[in-house]
């Protein structure tokens, strides 16, 4: 029988952002130049293919530097750390790299700036997640307040509502996170905001390339990790956006190919951390089931690169 046509409309930018290239370029650099084990603190970057690519290679994944050698380098994950690790890194005299996105470090500095002018800071943030974690941990306990939700600005109980200053994660839904701001400026005026908003440059494009691809498709996916914060805004994004189904996947054989019966235009992108590999496997499986015409709808280009750390770039 002949293939059923589809529409394959396929989001731009998408796919890995200028931090995750950097980190995953770091942990290769690591490898290359002390050889394996390199270990790495918490997922490199939240992508189970990125992640087990890196460990055929000799990295080495933990959750608590507790469970790093002394005399083996470790790197700190895209996703930033608490101000302990490195600290401890060091008190063991171990050679340690940072990988934290340098768009997550700026959140860390606005932090401490913040905190050394005498104003307790609250966090835009999801709770539990690495990113939250690390920047909430640049400052004394009881210093950073987190909060998710309008409602949960409701209950803020702040020291001093004239002394107040809000950072963001950097991978939050664009629209959600600007509801909690506004709830945060109509309850506390004299709060202070971040000079450039911290959602970063690839979050915010991502999100408007689905939003522009919403209204032309039946059915969205997007490629990502379930603990991709970025990816499952993604999800969000283009439900909110009135896409009817909107599904997360890690790889092509996730596809629910039942719930896509019947739909004429699907919708792909990829969260930051998802390589363009996956994407092309998707694009694959698509065109083994359908008479598949491809559309690229492109809302900007993305032109950053953050160099790797300095020991990696010198010689060896």
């Amino acid at each position: 029988m002949p293939k059923a046509p589809l529409i394959l409309y396929i989001a731009a930018p998408r796919g890995f952002c200028a931090g995750v290239d950097r980190a995953i370029r770091i942990v290769e650099l690591a490898l290359e130049r002390w050889g394996a084990p390199v270990y790495v603190r918490h997922e490199i970057v939240h992508n189970r293919f990125v992640v087990d690519g890196l460990r055929a290679k000799g990295a080495v994944f933990v959750e608590d530097l507790a469970d790093c050698p002394d005399d083996r380098p470790v790197v700190f994950s895209a996703h930033g750390v608490p101000r302990a690790v490195p600290a401890e890194a060091a008190r063991r005299q171990m050679l340690a790299v940072d990988a934290t996105c340098p768009l997550v470090t700026k959140v860390h500095m606005e932090a401490a700036r913040h905190h050394e002018n005498g104003l307790q800071l609250v966090m835009i943030g999801h709770a539990g997640h690495p990113e939250t974690e690390g920047t909430m941990g640049q400052l004394p306990p009881g210093e950073v307040l987190l909060v998710e939700t309008p409602e949960d600005v409701a209950r803020l109980t702040v020291r001093d509502p004239e002394r107040l200053a809000f950072v963001t994660q950097t991978t939050l839904s664009v629209d959600d996170t600007a509801a909690v701001v506004a709830a945060l400026q109509a309850r506390f005026p004299a709060i202070l905001g971040p000079h450039k908003e911290d959602i970063c440059y690839a979050t915010t494009n991502r999100q408007a390339a689905v939003k522009a691809i919403a209204p032309k498709i039946d059915a969205l996916l997007v490629i990502g990790a379930p603990n991709s914060s970025n990816s499952q805004r993604l999800v969000e994004v283009g439900r909110a956006a009135g896409c009817g189904y909107a599904q997360l996947v890690q790889r092509a054989a996730d596809i629910d190919w039942r719930a896509l019966e019947g739909v004429a235009a699907v919708g792909l992108t990829a969260g930051a951390s998802a390589p363009e590999e996956l994407v092309e496997e998707v694009i694959d499986a698509f065109a083994a089931r359908y008479d598949v015409t491809r559309e690229v709808v492109e809302t900007a280009v993305e032109r950053v690169e953050f160099k790797v750390p300095r020991i990696l770039r010198e010689p060896a």
